[in-house]
């Protein structure tokens, strides 16, 4: 029997589950998406993983069709500055990781080993990966016909303008758009969800219904009652203030991710703007000093551009599946978007769910399954982003102080830490932890490394052993950069 799936909210997170649905399941599936004529889309600057990228090609999308529609631009990597200042290295780059990086990802692991040893050697992340000398270079990471090796890239874009043209597409797929404002829930005598139904009396049933209602969490909160694990004790970040400013001509290909008095500040590359953010902790600064600082690093003091000011809810569901009903996006959980996880954590979410429904529809030990498997997946995102303050060496607030003080480690990542300043092998830790899938032995290097989170240089330099200088990693790079076209160039093509 066709299985019929009603999507409670749009946005980006919304009409991906919706696109995703109808694409894999095909006829097996009705999927309608009913969304409130209130709620418009606030459409910032967001940044992606490479993990999108694969979501259009699932969907047969084309970027010269999406990009253009939604002011998109190449993201091949994400630039921080100021978040390690004491160590001596004011920024770092986190490159994704492609295919040509295992030449050069050996020569850093073991730079990074030796530098943990005393010894002076690179341990730039930016400077051994692919991406990074792109980023430098303003390159996109496409690849001509005769290149052997695959590129991982993801994109910046609008986001308003994605979720709008990801509806167009459902259509054309056979979702249905209807425009609604939901007033009730019916529950059967199970606890399941049977039907929505709306301010004009139409009841709308389905077999399954998907909660992407944003932080009210319509369904799995004030319905199901399911509860909400919070994140705030060592994530202090609670609100945010957006605020565009003009385009540039040529849009880099990072995004900067800048370090200021109570919580960081992205700058997004559009190619029709700069879509800017300041995520901090309204326990040690207001909304009005918060903007009033914003403004300062944008140099838009006397600017009349209007900012919108946001609260956030970091933590996540204690489950993300109940009963006949998934949680996605906003209601599901919520990580502060500093390495662009966000859409990561929906996609990925939705593609399990699809799978073990398909294997054997919604029984409930697939739901516990799949509550695990989503519940780990935040988890991990946390600790990763929880290292990015816990290794802060800036005593310029006491914001970043509490933040390095902070002892509310997980067991995970308090062992992961251990073993890089015991100067263990950090890749075996991963490995035996078994928490390798979403940032991979590279990926903590880059951030270890890029905090220069070493002991001091021993006194005796033997002037030997930088692999990066013994095996010109620089030249093996910059040959590798020849095949890719400047990102301007790519983007005029469109």
């Amino acid at each position: 029997m066709q299985q019929r799936f009603i999507v409670l909210g749009g946005g980006t997170a919304g009409w991906m589950a919706a696109n995703l649905l109808a694409k894999q399941c095909g006829d097996r599936v009705s999927v309608q998406v009913i969304e409130s004529p209130d709620i418009g889309i606030i459409g910032v600057g967001e940044g992606s993983t490479p993990s999108l990228k694969r979501f259009f090609e699932i969907l047969d999308i084309p970027e010269s069709a999406w990009m253009p529609a939604c002011q998109a631009t190449y993201k091949v990597s994400i630039r921080f500055e100021g978040w390690s200042p004491e160590s001596g290295r004011a920024a770092y780059s986190h490159p994704f990781i492609s295919q040509p990086d295992t030449f050069t990802e050996r020569a850093f692991h073991v730079n990074c080993r030796t530098r943990r040893m005393g010894l002076d050697v690179n341990t730039q992340p930016e400077d051994f990966l692919l991406n990074g000398l792109l980023a430098k270079q303003g390159k996109a990471a496409i690849t001509p016909e005769h290149f052997p090796f695959r590129m991982e890239y993801g994109y910046h874009f609008n986001s308003g303008l994605l979720g709008e043209f990801l509806a167009e597409h459902a259509k054309q797929l056979g979702v249905v758009r209807t425009q609604a404002r939901v007033v009730k829930v019916e529950q059967d005598d199970s606890g399941d969800i049977a039907a929505l139904i709306d301010e004009q009396g139409i009841r709308y049933e389905a077999d399954f219904f998907i909660d992407c209602t944003g932080f009210s969490a319509m369904l799995i909160e004030k319905t199901l009652n399911v509860g909400f694990d919070s994140f705030a004790s060592n994530l202090f970040n609670d609100s945010a203030v957006v605020l565009p400013s003009a385009r540039a001509e040529a849009p880099p290909v990072e995004t900067l991710s800048k370090a200021l008095s109570s919580g960081w500040m992205w700058r997004i590359p559009l190619t029709e703007r700069f879509g800017n953010g300041y995520v901090y902790s309204s326990r040690y600064i207001s909304a009005e000093q918060a903007e009033a600082e914003l403004r300062r690093e944008l140099g838009m003091e006397n600017d009349p551009t209007e900012a919108r000011h946001v609260s956030m809810r970091v933590g996540q569901r204690q489950r993300h599946w109940a009963n006949n009903c998934l949680a996605l996006g906003l209601s599901q959980g919520f990580i502060e978007p500093l390495e662009a996880t966000a859409l990561h954590l929906v996609q990925v979410a939705i593609l399990e769910f699809i799978h073990l429904y398909e294997e054997g529809g919604f029984g409930p030990a697939r739901r516990d399954q799949y509550n695990g498997f989503v519940r780990e997946r935040f988890e991990r995102v946390r600790d990763y982003i929880v290292a990015h303050y816990k290794l802060n060496t800036r005593g310029d607030s006491q914001y970043w102080v509490d933040n390095r003080n902070n002892d509310k480690l997980s067991p995970t990542l308090d062992k992961l830490l251990m073993a890089w300043f015991k100067r263990e092998d950090v890749g075996a830790e991963i490995q035996r932890l078994g928490i390798g899938d979403h940032f991979n032995n590279t990926s903590w290097h880059c951030l270890l490394a890029g905090y220069s989170a070493f002991p001091p240089l021993a006194g005796n330099q033997p002037g030997r052993g930088d692999l990066y200088i013994e095996q010109d990693v620089e030249k093996f790079l910059s040959g590798c950069s020849l095949n890719f076209p400047l990102q301007r160039d790519v983007l005029a093509r469109f």
